[in-house]
């Protein structure tokens, strides 16, 4: 059975701050419904507009849920320096690091994998690789992606390449593939993958565990739905406006640059969140 991860958002309350409480409920809540993992400090979790006690605030929060509950604590870390992430490594308290494929610089990928056998000799961490290339502006062939996954640290390849490729049909038969991108994530567990690091599965977390466990065409029409409604607009824009509709969290807020979700996009979230079957 494939483990589920839910990339936690960070809730807000109405003075802007980091409201823990209900990031500690929204967390015990998903585990409840079958969740096997947690990550904190996600790209969901706005991280990158987290101040340095924010963050430590967050990871604390859901480590603490994690260590109560038995369950998976993955931290999001890394950066496009090889060194400062050895060095946020070095100070990473889980039970593995999702670190992205090097940003920005986009170097070759010879470099790429350079960077992550760097990684992996300093890091006392077991590492998930995070590929996702439109925000990276790095793309792997399935060669790379290959090589990445036999180094002995790398736990996991977060596979978010925008779609379903022949190297993705390749790929699931021969690594350990995390589904990450919503969307096809259903299409990823038929062929196989091994979990999933999911933002949707904030919403019908029950129903994803299941879909991650035993395929079932229907409901995976159904999530493929839900994932789209939720990404109409930038992540967890959508996400965060449904957990507020449904009084999970304190405000639907998100930080600049991002927007707050149109309301039409909300209920056209709602709707399909409703239209998934119990």
């Amino acid at each position: 059975m494939g483990i589920l991860h839910v990339p936690l958002i960070t809730p807000f309350n109405a003075a802007g701050a980091v409201a823990p409480g209900p990031l500690e409920e929204l967390a015990h809540s998903v585990l409840d419904d079958g969740a096997g993992g947690l990550v904190a400090l996600g790209t969901t979790a706005e991280a990158a507009v987290l101040d340095a006690d924010e963050r430590r605030l967050v990871t604390e929060v859901v480590t603490r849920v994690c260590r109560e509950r038995g369950a998976h604590l993955t931290v999001g870390a890394g950066s496009n320096d090889t060194r400062s992430t050895i060095e946020a490594l070095a100070k990473t308290e889980a039970d593995a690091a999702l670190v992205p494929v090097p940003y920005f610089t986009r170097p070759s990928e010879a470099g790429v994998i350079a960077h992550f056998e760097a990684l992996a000799e300093a890091s006392p961490l077991p590492l998930i690789v995070y590929n996702i290339p439109y925000r990276t502006g790095r793309a792997l062939g399935a060669d790379t992606v290959r090589r990445l996954a036999a180094i002995p640290a790398v736990v996991g390849i977060k596979h978010a390449v925008g779609g379903i490729d022949q190297d993705t049909v390749a790929l699931v038969r021969d690594v350990p593939l995390l589904a990450g991108d919503d969307v096809f994530a259903p299409a990823l567990f038929a062929l196989g993958a091994a979990g999933g690091i999911l933002a949707s599965a904030h919403l019908a977390t029950d129903r994803w565990v299941r879909l991650a466990g035993s395929y079932d065409a229907g409901l995976g029409h159904e999530l493929a739905a839900l994932a789209a409604a939720v990404f109409a607009e930038p992540n967890p824009t959508v996400i965060k406006a449904v957990l507020h509709a449904q009084g999970r969290i304190p405000t639907p807020d998100v930080r600049l640059p991002l927007l707050p979700a149109a309301p039409v996009a909300a209920r056209t979230a709602e709707a399909a969140l409703a239209a998934v079957r119990p």
